[in-house]
């Protein structure tokens, strides 16, 4: 297991307070009057170039900004080796940025040599639990870092699954020393799509090993036999019962920083602000509830 004491601390510590995904369209809004936002995400796919203007601009945000970067590329769950060259980069950048935090997802999309443009959900089993760990352990041991697990969205459960979810992931972190990215919008989607209560899921969540939150929209669907389908589209604000959920998880675990993510049909900055200042007040409301036994 890597040692996940910090070597060098980061440039600036994510605060408990809310963040949004970095857009360029933002850059300028951001600098001038960032409102709401006190930190942000970048998606370590978009920066792992040399040089030009998303690392210029990149370098600037990081003078201001706490900064999280948020893979989507390592394919931590699946069936193949990682990627040698995907990890020299990521790690190319991480040392270069010194960001406050890293993440990835419980998930796979790669298969032989082929990238999927999905992060696809796996089957809770020993076998996975081996892999995932092995893999955690090599990105750990590679960047030199600890490494946040994000909680996946789900559409369907696998028969073959001997874990739940949230002692899958409880054990994952027990055997790695990963922390952990608890999506809440994730919890409601799939809580809705296989139909049991996300408040009992996060009840049985090691949300004492959770250093960061996300938020997200939804789109509405429907499956083959009429049933309502979510769908983790991040195109849209956050619905209501995702704040509901939010604010159970502020009360019961404490607040952490938060992120809002919109990464489709992105609107103008005012739009994204107003909605992490929507997200500050439940924040700042709902830690100072506390969740009857």
């Amino acid at each position: 297991m890597l040692d996940t004491s910090p070597k060098s601390g980061p440039k600036k510590a994510l605060p408990n307070s809310v963040g949004v995904g970095y857009k360029p369209q933002h850059y300028n809004d951001l600098m001038e009057d960032p409102g709401a936002v006190t930190w942000l995400e970048i998606h370590a796919e978009n920066y792992m170039g040399d040089g030009g203007r998303p690392l210029a601009q990149l370098k600037h945000l990081s003078e201001r900004f706490p900064i999280s970067v948020h893979g989507v590329g390592l394919s931590i769950g699946g069936e193949s080796q990682l990627d040698p060259e995907h990890l020299a980069r990521l790690k190319k950048l991480v040392d270069w940025l010194n960001p406050a935090k890293f993440s990835e997802h419980l998930a796979w999309s790669t298969h032989d040599s082929q990238f999927l443009n999905d992060l696809l959900p796996l089957p809770y089993t020993n076998d996975t639990l081996a892999r995932v760990t092995r893999h955690i352990n090599e990105v750990q041991e590679f960047l030199g870092r600890k490494m946040l697990l994000e909680n996946p969205s789900s559409y369907l459960a696998f028969a073959e699954s001997t874990w739940s979810e949230p002692d899958f992931i409880r054990e994952i972190a027990r055997r790695t020393g990963c922390g952990l990215l608890l999506d809440v919008n994730n919890v409601f989607i799939s809580a809705t799509n296989l139909e049991f209560d996300p408040r009992a899921y996060i009840d049985a969540y090691p949300l004492e090993l959770v250093e960061e939150f996300h938020l997200a929209g939804h789109d509405e669907d429907a499956d083959e036999l009429g049933r309502k389908l979510l769908i983790d589209s991040h195109g849209k604000p956050v619905d209501e019962p995702v704040w509901a959920l939010f604010d159970y998880v502020v009360a019961k675990g404490g607040a952490r920083p938060a992120l809002v993510e919109w990464d489709n049909d992105v609107p103008e900055f005012p739009e994204l602000e107003a909605e992490a200042a929507h997200a500050t007040n439940h924040l700042a409301a709902a830690s100072t509830r506390q969740v009857p036994a």
